[in-house]
């Protein structure tokens, strides 16, 4: 009886990344701004929520997400304000039950041929069932964003240069002192020359310094981050579009203590469309993270393969794989996580479509505590005007 149900409720479910509505949602006029709200319902099935080694939770979850967005645009600039909520419900384990919010503001403006100015704007409100650092207890955070850029050169140019400047804040709501050593505020500073080679290609050499603060005193997390890339970058239009990104990185610590480190750094997004109808993506990476779980650093290699393809007008699928090397510095762990998916997309009108889909985690470590595997089963509508 409980399966039956349950398989009903499967109807309206939330799909995973990737996911796209049919068609692009329409939106409202509203005093001069257009209003664009849309909706997605989920019901899933997740066998181990906590991703723990055992003493596995299981639960189906429920979630609404509306969002929200209100933009205008004039033909120097652009303002958009987006707002969403997400509310999961998770069967008999009422103590994962949360609603995470998000509200981004972002400009562009076009002050002349040769000069625009961007911002950014966020405030994210969230809680997190998995890689906990109590198993029982969700990780509960606010993250606080503010970003300004500056863009110099015509669009159409031989030269371009972009310099960003952003701010964060990472604060957490747990429990007594749990995941206090986390909190910390990060300053970024980005500055990029593209050059054009002709057509829709173009060269590009790019410098990042990033500082990060942590607020406890004795945190010997304090440090700096700097990267250099030179690389491709090519139109979306093209048939093989998207960037590549190489380099090097050097992640230095405050703290005596600490090891300082540097390693090779790349950066892949590509996108091969030989038919209009089929993308096949290519996303890799090799960096350095914040530490967690004692580790002053975590190194993280990996990749990240996709096919998308529509069948017919109303059905398109998508399949992915990611394989993920993350090194735990400082505390001697090393993971392996292997990432499968699949969906199949079903878009019966123009304002609805319906994803059935699976996803598979597994992650084996030398740490047994942090060995796992977890399976999602899930089925989803999305709704728009």
């Amino acid at each position: 009886m409980i399966y039956g149900k349950n398989l009903l409720t499967m109807l309206v479910l939330v799909p995973f990344p990737l996911v796209a509505m049919a068609d692009e949602p329409r939106s409202v006029e509203i005093g001069g701004f257009e209003f664009t709200p849309t909706l997605k319902v989920s019901e899933r099935y997740d066998d181990n929520f906590r991703t723990l080694p055992n003493q596995v939770q299981s639960a189906w979850v429920t979630s609404v997400r509306p969002t929200f967005v209100l933009g205008t645009q004039t033909g120097t600039s652009g303002y958009q304000v987006e707002y969403s909520a997400d509310s999961q419900t998770y069967e008999d384990h009422a103590d994962a039950n949360h609603v995470d919010q998000r509200l981004t503001a972002k400009s562009i403006v076009e002050l002349n041929a040769r000069n625009r100015v961007n911002w950014e704007l966020g405030y994210r409100r969230a809680q997190d069932t998995v890689q906990t650092t109590q198993p029982r207890e969700n990780d509960k955070y606010t993250v606080k964003n503010a970003n300004l850029g500056y863009s110099f050169g015509v669009l159409s140019g031989m030269n371009q240069i972009d310099v960003l400047a952003g701010y964060q804040e990472l604060r957490f709501q747990n429990s007594g002192t749990l995941n206090d050593d986390r909190e910390h505020n990060t300053t970024t500073l980005d500055a990029t020359w593209f050059h054009r080679l002709g057509g829709r290609t173009r060269t590009l050499v790019e410098v990042r310094h990033s500082d990060f603060n942590y607020l406890l005193s004795n945190s010997t997390r304090d440090s700096t981050g700097d990267v250099a890339l030179v690389g491709l970058t090519r139109d979306v239009s093209a048939k093989l579009s998207g960037s590549i990104r190489v380099g090097y990185e050097q992640k230095n610590f405050d703290s005596a203590a600490v090891n300082d480190y540097s390693s090779p750094t790349w950066e892949v997004g590509v996108d091969y469309k030989p038919r209009t109808y089929s993308t096949f993506s290519l996303n890799a990476s090799k960096r350095f993270e914040e530490g967690d779980d004692g580790a002053s650093t975590i190194h993280d290699t990996s990749t990240r393969l996709g096919w998308r393809h529509t069948w017919t007008p109303w059905i398109s699928t998508e399949v992915n794989y990611r394989y993920a090397d993350l090194r735990y510095l400082g505390v001697g762990r090393d993971d392996t996580l292997n990432t499968y998916g699949a969906s199949v997309i079903y878009s019966a009108t123009r304002w609805a479509d319906v994803t059935m889909g699976y996803q598979r985690w597994k992650n084996d470590s030398n740490d047994s505590d942090q060995t796992y595997t977890r399976n999602v089963y899930l089925m989803s509508i999305g709704l728009s005007l």
